[in-house]
């Protein structure tokens, strides 16, 4: 096994076992990754991989939003549900228009949520802790 195919079985291995906030973290870090990547590339150019980019992190955005269990009692998973419906729309919109100006919003969107699982990780691992 060379160096690359290592990594490759390292990386996969620690996502199949990581906790399923670890990885809902992770998602947040790639549809992030992608609209920062899309954020640098020419919309207007047809031979730019905005489109591309762009459709990764609504992919991963659609994801999210299909694994939430909405028959859970509260509002968060309603609310979340909006959150994803909102930022998908404005992903299809930057896609539709090949304009960037919806990207920052929606970037901003997953940004805070992505502070809030961390925040929930966080205080998950503390009273773990405690115990």
């Amino acid at each position: 096994m060379n160096l690359e195919q290592a990594a490759q079985t390292y990386k996969q291995a620690s996502i199949e076992n990581a906790p399923p906030i670890k990885i809902v973290r992770m998602l947040y870090q790639g549809a992030i990754r992608f609209l920062d990547i899309a954020a640098g590339e020419d919309p207007q150019d047809p031979a730019s991989r905005f489109v591309e980019f762009v459709g990764k992190a609504d992919d991963i955005v659609s994801e999210l939003r299909l694994a939430l269990d909405l028959s859970q009692p509260g509002d968060v998973a309603a609310n979340l549900e909006q959150l994803y419906f909102y930022a998908e729309e404005r992903l299809g919109q930057a896609q539709l228009e090949r304009s960037a100006a919806p990207l920052a919003e929606t970037r901003s969107i997953l940004v805070k949520l992505l502070e809030a699982w961390t925040e929930i990780e966080v205080e998950t691992k503390r009273m773990a802790d405690e115990r």
